[in-house]
């Protein structure tokens, strides 16, 4: 028998049973949409929250930290810009002071961060307009900096009055004080504003910090030195923060594990990352094999409709055996059949996951963000549902696979019916 007949073979009993093959086919679909979709929550969950962790960070750099007193990680910034893979290392140091700056008639309070702009600009510091500080006496603020900026208010009943003009070019005053005292030393250190950092990339962040060259650290020490004598035994004039970024994303580890045997304590985003893709990982199986049994399910009907297929079709089997067709190929023609009602429910399935997937991520932000009484999620854009291609070829093994054992057995069933007693079959 050629292939064609084959086909036309199976064609004819499912136009003859249109009603019980399509309820079938339904059944089946519903199965492995019901798979695809469940598992697409995960993958839709882990896209999400990878997105909040990598979002405002980059993914290459690792912080360092001293493990302890003679393990200090800012005293070994030359030799960490020696190590293999290292693209860049930052040092970002903050005073332990009060600080204070004046603009015009207005007034705030911002941190100041002391860094190396050469290494800044390996790493692409993000600027919302400007450019970076080529002299000492330049700086960076941050994207809140005129924000934070208020008018002097003549009496208490007076509203608060930010500025809100030009930045780039303007010169400030900046001051520091002391904490214990209060007080804000008369010492006054002008900065001119070459540029303004760019925004955070979460909506409830605030960046009002003013970014110096390290070469006005040393002053700032002068000037909290000539007003205090006596200082407490474990007063701390820098706090430092050393970022060592790596070259490549798969460099990380590596450099990470070199680091951590050089006696240093490091983490890194792509530490967090690996226990999240674990944890999700093993999400994502179990809502596969969750959605698996409803394929099992769906697998009942598509064995009792393979069976009453050879019920059905006892005499005409009888006929081929008679003629000489090859019990395998009794078998494969079955087989053929189960398989068809597979492809054409994971067909069917596969297109209606991707619609409900569409219009879960439409309408699920809405409604969620109706029920907290927000417009939004918080900034979060989260992402319900995701299907990858490598889902839909897991559903798709497992849908047709199970659709095959289920018609395997009525399949071998018509092989062993005795060709006698089929002819004596009433059609």
């Amino acid at each position: 028998m050629q292939f064609k007949d084959q086909v036309d073979f199976i064609r004819r009993h499912i136009k003859k049973n249109k009603l019980r093959v399509f309820m079938t086919v339904l059944a089946a679909t519903m199965g492995t949409a019901f798979l695809i979709v469940l598992a697409s929550v995960g993958f839709g969950l882990h896209e999400t929250l990878r997105d909040e962790v990598q979002s405002n960070r980059i993914i290459t750099e690792i912080q360092v930290h001293a493990s302890d007193e003679s393990k200090e990680p800012s005293e070994q910034v030359g030799a960490f810009k020696e190590m293999a893979h290292v693209k860049a290392v930052v040092n970002r140091q903050r005073i332990n002071a009060i600080q204070h700056s004046r603009l015009g008639e207005y007034t705030g309070s911002h941190e100041i961060v002391v860094t190396d702009f050469t290494e800044e600009a390996r790493v692409g510091f993000a600027l919302k307009e400007g450019r970076l500080p080529e002299k000492a006496n330049e700086v960076v603020v941050g994207s809140d900096f005129g924000a934070s900026m208020y008018l002097e208010m003549e009496n208490e009943n007076d509203e608060f009055v930010t500025y809100d003009g030009d930045l780039i070019g303007q010169q400030f005053i900046y001051q520091i004080g002391d904490y214990q005292t209060g007080n804000v030393f008369d010492e006054e250190i002008p900065f001119t504003i070459v540029g303004v950092g760019e925004y955070p990339a979460k909506d409830w962040q605030q960046d009002r910090s003013i970014y110096a060259d390290r070469a006005m650290l040393v002053k700032m020490e002068e000037i909290y030195d000539a007003h205090i004598e006596e200082k407490q035994e474990d007063f701390k004039f820098i706090y430092n923060n050393v970022t060592v970024y790596a070259d490549k994303v798969e460099n990380v580890s590596t450099l990470a594990n070199e680091l951590k045997e050089e006696g240093y304590w490091v983490y890194s985003i792509a530490d967090e990352l690996k226990q999240m893709d674990v944890f999700f990982l093993a999400l994502k199986a179990g809502l596969i094999f969750v959605g698996t049994i409803a394929i099992l399910i769906a697998s009942i009907g598509i064995f009792n409709t393979m069976t009453m297929a050879v019920t059905e079709r006892t005499r005409e089997i009888g006929v081929m055996k008679a003629i000489g067709a090859n019990p395998k190929l009794i078998q494969r023609l079955f087989l053929m059949e189960s398989a068809w009602i597979g492809i054409v429910g994971t067909l069917l399935a596969v297109a209606i996951s991707y619609a409900v997937s569409t219009v879960a991520n439409y309408l699920l932000p809405i409604i969620v963000a109706a029920a907290l009484g927000e417009e939004d999620l918080g900034g979060m854009n989260v992402t319900f549902s995701v299907i990858p291609w490598q889902l839909v070829l897991i559903a798709s093994a497992i849908s047709i696979g199970v659709a095959m054992i289920s018609g395997w057995r009525p399949a071998r069933k018509a092989t062993k019916i005795d060709v006698i007693n089929a002819l004596r079959q009433e059609l």
